[in-house]
């Protein structure tokens, strides 16, 4: 099988290696090609544009930062959509809205192509060891073809329903990961404020069933003031726009997350944008 993979960042980069791992050609593009250079040096084959790429291959990835990037790669400039063949399978595992997910399977299957959208639960950590979550929303006959390769990169795959329903759970699941995070930073910087030892309050609030058990995960980041990006706050603010933005098309209301895409947007204003999703804890404190 041929196997294409386009974006190759924080996640990108790691779930490709990780597809490298079987006796599968792996083709890779990226906007900025340096990135690919360890993979291409353990046997990937660089093309120099999507639409190169897609005339190779049996199956596409796609990890982008946002549905601009999705868009753009598909169906822009040399875009890939058009030159994909016929019953190919294209797997968007970014981040996106549910509705762009249904724009984007209804161009594809347009154009013969079947689609899964794979958004996955898990940062750069899971990614490189390859325990990844698969949230995928298509056809489960289409998931099952594809399981063999979700197993390389993934714990597990579960199939969440139609087009789109992927994509939802995800945008779900990061929703709450970036309100519990901030929180949690409100909690023990008031904490701090009123006297308490830092330390001491995130033992407490952790060891309490309020906490969500995630912040366990992240406790070592704000006790070392250690905000080297796994998940880059940019990219959370997005997730929690995109929320927001899916709940304005399904006329619901959703007033806690508008003002914590806020609050994420200020420190990204302030050059945190970069930086670990956590650090939102440096900007309530400061």
């Amino acid at each position: 099988m041929k196997i294409g993979f386009i974006g190759l960042g924080i996640m990108g980069s790691a779930m490709a290696s990780n597809l490298l791992k079987s006796d599968h050609q792996l083709y890779v593009y990226n906007r900025t090609k340096d990135k690919a250079d360890t993979l291409i040096e353990k046997g990937a084959i660089w093309k120099d544009s999507p639409a190169e790429l897609a005339k190779d291959i049996d199956v596409l990835f796609t990890m982008l930062e946002d549905p601009n990037a999705v868009e753009n790669l598909a169906i822009g400039t040399d875009g890939f959509v058009n030159e994909m063949k016929v019953g190919s399978i294209w797997i968007d595992s970014s981040t996106v809205n549910p509705s762009f997910t249904k724009k984007m399977a209804g161009i594809a299957l347009k154009n013969n192509i079947r689609f899964l959208d794979a958004p996955v639960s898990g940062s750069k950590v899971p990614a490189e060891k390859g325990e990844l979550l698969f949230l995928v929303g298509g056809k489960a006959a289409d998931m099952e073809e594809i399981n063999p390769l979700f197993d390389l990169m993934g714990q597990k795959a579960v199939h969440m329903g139609d087009h789109g329903k992927g994509s939802a759970m995800k945008i779900m699941i990061n929703q709450l990961l970036g309100q519990s995070m901030l929180a949690f930073s409100e909690s023990v910087s008031l904490g701090m404020a009123l006297g308490l030892d830092k330390k001491m309050a995130m033992d407490v609030l952790l060891n309490t069933p309020v906490t969500a058990p995630i912040l366990n995960v992240f406790r070592y980041r704000l006790d070392e003031e250690n905000y080297e990006p796994n998940f880059p706050l940019k990219h959370l603010q997005k997730d929690l726009h995109l929320f927001t933005e899916t709940a304005f098309e399904l006329n619901q209301a959703v007033p806690l997350t508008n003002a914590a895409k806020e609050v994420y947007a200020q420190a990204k204003q302030k050059g945190q944008g970069d930086l670990d999703f956590s650090s939102i804890f440096k900007f309530i404190n400061e």
